[in-house]
């Protein structure tokens, strides 16, 4: 009869879920409520009358009313204008799904499901990152925006319970390796982020109670606090740490610690994009993806700023560091507004990039280049330079001009990076009349678990999965140092050399030829001895053929912009088809044309290879050949050759 009687009392108390989830609300709870704060004056009472309960409804009820704090995404007062609105079918199917504790952490995998009673520790696939994006909880958004269109309190109740079993089975020691999953500072700062906004979305829910009120509260207050004491010590994680903790004390300024969470931010900021962001405008991890994310750190820090009434918290020096970020991202981008995926970059949109354009343009109205990219060039000025360089970044870009009909070659030569740079110096990316036909490999996935390999991972960061030149297929070391760069000359030159190796340096010399076709010059030398390889890559979708008898490689474009990769070196050279991938978005790739140019260097003698790139329209393939003249001497730094495209001289001089 015990035993009975038991089962229907636990019955009952699931059939009361999640109000028996409910915590009691006590003084202790408004512990990190500054009840000082203007318009708490009702809580403030309630607390020191001991009606705790009271207190609780009535602090919801100021969140419910007050008009003075506004989040850069969403706002309680926006519910009204969002009433009613029909929400995209992916959306819905998203939020109806986590009802079902399916969840979609990352756009990069399928969705899971996570159990009816959710295993937040379920690690379906052997990537770190999805299980660290699992924690920053994003995934609620979808709930957020179809209750707000539709009123369906079924999608609040479910948050409500899901935030409450989180906060229940994550809090801090509960796993061994909380601190690099659930509790790793940056994962945590992304979840305040989200929070904050979640906050808003369902804060006039019948279900989010005045206890539930006090235990996110509280929850939050903790994790912002874990923030402040746990910060990453440098790279662009340290940044959305302290724009988050900005978040967080600007939403919640009634808890006591919500100035120092703000100042903190705020200091970190300035402090970070001086260090981070090189005297030419680029953030010093030479990811062109990540370069525009810190952007937006920074401009969105100064929004909330703003927002807050303490922009003056930011120094000039700070927004003219921002403004010359912008600039560069014009440097090394194509005409069509993309760019190389150097760094675990993935590809993006000239919609997406026309977006960031016109948010910068708003911040610096003045700046007349950023307002011709802004306006994809119906008005401003168009940049003053053709080819140019970000110097400290190493990032070096040949251009015969600003139209789809442009030749642009984008090169990467600079010096050590961290975190998400790529060992590829030497890696160029060319792009002719609206086609990348040399696309970088990308990064398919940058997530190792723990101390573990990832054979895709270290493929995609390999030197021979990029265009320059390789021992014994082995990774160099980046730290280029700059011997040449003439712009405005005939030929336009760049030459760096690269100690790629211990005892192999490498030097690779770019000659742009009537800002038409490229000559490119590799000289290896050093003590090193093994096979020397320069690595080439098409398109995917190029169709090439390869030619091994003549050394050459060339696109079957049906509209005729095709690209030929030839080879003309006098010595023995084997041409050898590889195995290689691109990976536009994170975790796609797919196979690409590839081949590589190859050589032995069996002593101290320094090797030479010479190739020649020349974009041609048609089907038929430019017949070109190279003659060396009396004073063409490569092995010391002299050119004097005659280039010869279908019986038409070209002659060639240079140093380098």
């Amino acid at each position: 009869m015990n035993k009975i009687i038991a089962i229907v009392c636990l019955l009952i108390l699931a059939a009361q879920y999640p109000a028996a989830q409910e915590m009691p609300i006590s003084r202790e709870s408004f512990e990190k409520i500054n009840l000082g704060f203007p318009g708490l004056e009702k809580v403030n009472a309630r607390v020191n009358e001991g009606e705790y309960r009271e207190a609780a409804a009535a602090l919801l009820d100021y969140y419910r009313s007050r008009t003075g704090v506004r989040h850069l995404d969403f706002n309680a007062a926006d519910a009204k204008q969002f009433a009613g609105r029909k929400v995209d079918s992916n959306t819905l199917y998203l939020a109806n799904n986590v009802l079902l504790h399916r969840f979609k952490p990352h756009k990069g995998y399928p969705m899971f499901d996570y159990g009816r009673d959710i295993n937040w520790q379920y690690r379906p696939v052997q990537d770190q990152l999805l299980t660290t994006f699992l924690h920053r909880t994003a995934f609620w958004e979808p709930l957020g925006l179809v209750y707000r269109a539709t009123g369906d309190e079924k999608y609040a109740k479910e948050w409500v319970s899901q935030v409450r079993d989180w906060i229940r089975k994550n809090r801090q020691g509960a796993y061994p390796d909380d601190q690099e999953y659930a509790w790793k500072a940056f994962v945590v700062s992304f979840r305040l982020n989200h929070w904050s906004g979640f906050f808003n979305l369902f804060l006039h829910s019948s279900h989010f109670t005045p206890a539930f009120l006090m235990e996110f509260l509280n929850s939050y207050n903790e994790q912002a606090d874990y923030v402040m004491h746990h910060y990453t010590d440098k790279g662009n994680h340290r940044l959305y740490e302290a724009l988050h903790l900005m978040y967080a004390g600007s939403t919640f300024p009634e808890l006591k610690a919500a100035s120092g969470w703000r100042k903190s931010g705020i200091g970190v900021l300035n402090a970070e994009i001086v260090k981070q962001v090189l005297p030419d405008g680029m953030q010093f991890e030479l990811s062109p993806g990540y370069h525009i994310g810190t952007i937006k750190i920074f401009l969105d820090a100064l929004q909330i700023a703003q927002l807050g009434g303490v922009a003056q918290e930011f120094p000039e020096q700070y927004r003219s560091l921002v403004e010359k970020m912008v600039l560069a991202v014009g440097k090394y981008s194509f005409p069509d507004y993309t760019y190389p995926l150097y760094g675990n970059a993935f590809q993006t949109t000239k919609k997406a990039m026309l977006d960031n354009y016109r948010t910068w343009a708003a911040v610096f109205p003045k700046n007349r280049v950023i307002e011709y990219y802004a306006t994809d060039g119906a008005s401003g000025t168009r940049p003053d330079y053709l080819s140019s360089v970000l110097p400290d970044a190493g990032f070096y870009a040949f251009r015969s001009g600003w139209g789809r009909n442009a030749t642009v070659m984008q090169i990467k030569a600079g010096p050590p990076a961290a975190f998400h740079s790529h060992p590829d110096n030497g890696n160029f990316v060319l792009w002719v009349k609206g086609r990348d036909f040399t696309p970088d490999a990308g990064s398919f996935v940058y997530a190792n678990v723990g101390n573990q390999e990832n054979a895709k991972r270290d493929w995609y960061r390999s030197t021979r999965a990029h265009q320059t030149l390789t021992l014994d297929d082995k990774t160099i070391i980046n730290k280029a140092s700059l011997k040449k760069w003439e712009p405005c000359a005939e030929p336009e030159i760049l030459s760096y050399v690269n100690p790629g190796y211990g005892e192999l340096n490498h030097q690779r010399t770019f000659l742009f030829i009537d800002r038409t076709c490229f000559i490119i010059i590799d000289k290896a030398f050093g003590r090193a001895t093994g096979k020397l390889g320069i690595h080439f890559n098409f398109k995917e979708d190029s169709q090439p053929v390869l030619d091994h008898k003549t050394h050459r490689a060339y696109t079957t474009y049906s509209d005729g912009n095709n690209l030929l990769i030839q080879n003309f070196n006098r010595d023995k050279v084997d041409m050898k088809e590889e195995q290689s991938f691109v990976s536009y978005e994170y975790q796609k790739e797919e196979p690409r044309p590839a081949f590589a140019f190859e050589k032995q260097k069996a002593d101290t003698t320094a090797q030479i290879f010479m190739t020649v790139l020349y974009p041609y329209s048609g089907s038929v393939v430019p017949v070109i050949t190279v003659k060396e003249q009396a004073g063409n001497d490569l092995m010391n730094g002299k050119i004097d050759l005659t280039l010869i495209v279908d019986g038409v001289s070209k002659k060639i001089t240079a140093s380098f």
